[in-house]
């Protein structure tokens, strides 16, 4: 008895299923893979190199191994401790400083970054390419260029010295506006929008009730790079503020390590390195918690064409 082998057919098209050969891996894709390994230890090695001398004493530092654990005592906790208590605990207050700055300055310019990127995207009016010019000149101009001009203009006003010298520059994020205004044009439906007004909502429920949440991942982005630069600012409040209460992490640290270069002062350089890493757990603890929100399609499928 002979038997005759029928091809494997689906039972929508009734034609025969021919499986594909497996595709070799190609070049490219293997050199894509070491390029990336070695961006991923290029970025890590400072977190770790952080992570390990944070566990070591003042004389730790230079009797031990960079790359390694000291021997002699594990000082780790001690050392947050003592970064917590030094100098009448003045670390804590320029924690406190630092949130300051980082909720109002980039929690304000994410909020005016999205009004602003919004209605560009939005709205027509006399002047929209004028204005992005200037938007896209003022990306390019480096924050310490102005930081000397925005000295001078701030100490006539007497606000030097003060939070608001801080904060108020950091309400302007040329390229937190720019990001929003691209985002907004791409994400929000304008078909969407003109339905809504014609149920008769008005403009500002028309922007929190339908277009942020198709913003989310946009504004969060935003709310990252503003918050990351506003923590990482070093040289505006180094020149605005004289007193060390009103300091952020970045210039307080400095001054930390500053000390043993000064006639008297004290090394400290195992504090500074542990306060470094308390404010990098900081942002990896912000980057955690809101990529939940980096999600992209959220309006698609919400127009029929």
């Amino acid at each position: 008895m002979t038997t005759t082998s029928v091809p494997k057919t689906s039972p929508r098209t009734s034609k025969p299923v021919t499986l594909s050969p497996k595709r070799p891996r190609r070049k490219g894709s293997v050199l894509l893979t070491v390029l990336t390994a070695v961006m991923a230890i290029y970025s890590l090695f400072p977190l770790v190199w952080l992570l390990i001398n944070s566990t070591k004493t003042q004389e730790g530092l230079f009797s031990s191994f960079g790359l390694w654990f000291d021997d002699g005592k594990f000082a780790f906790f001690s050392n947050i401790a003592d970064t917590f208590t030094y100098n009448d605990g003045i670390f804590t207050r320029w924690l406190l400083n630092t949130l300051l700055y980082v909720v109002v300055g980039a929690g304000g310019a994410t909020f005016l970054a999205l009004l602003g990127g919004y209605g560009l995207a939005k709205f027509d009016f006399v002047g929209k390419k004028a204005v992005f010019a200037i938007v896209i000149g003022a990306v390019a101009v480096p924050p310490t260029a102005l930081a000397v001009p925005t000295f001078l203009m701030f100490s006539k006003m007497g606000l030097t010295n003060t939070p608001w010298a801080v904060i108020i520059p950091s309400l302007i994020s040329p390229f937190g506006l720019y990001l929003m205004w691209t985002f907004a044009a791409q994400a929000v439906p304008t078909e969407m929008l003109e339905a809504a007004r014609v149920d008769g909502a008005g403009e500002f429920r028309t922007l929190f009730r339908l277009s942020v949440p198709l913003l989310m991942p946009g504004l969060i982005t935003t709310l990252l790079f503003t918050m990351v630069a506003t923590m990482n600012n070093y040289f505006l409040p180094l020149i605005m503020l004289k007193n060390p209460d009103w300091y952020p992490l970045t210039v307080g640290l400095n001054s930390w390590n500053a000390q043993a270069a000064t006639a008297g002062g004290e090394a400290v350089f195992n504090l500074v390195i542990t306060g470094s890493l308390i404010t990098v757990v900081l942002l990896l603890a912000a980057f955690l918690s809101l990529q939940r929100y980096w999600q992209s399609g959220l309006a698609a499928g919400s127009v029929k064409e």
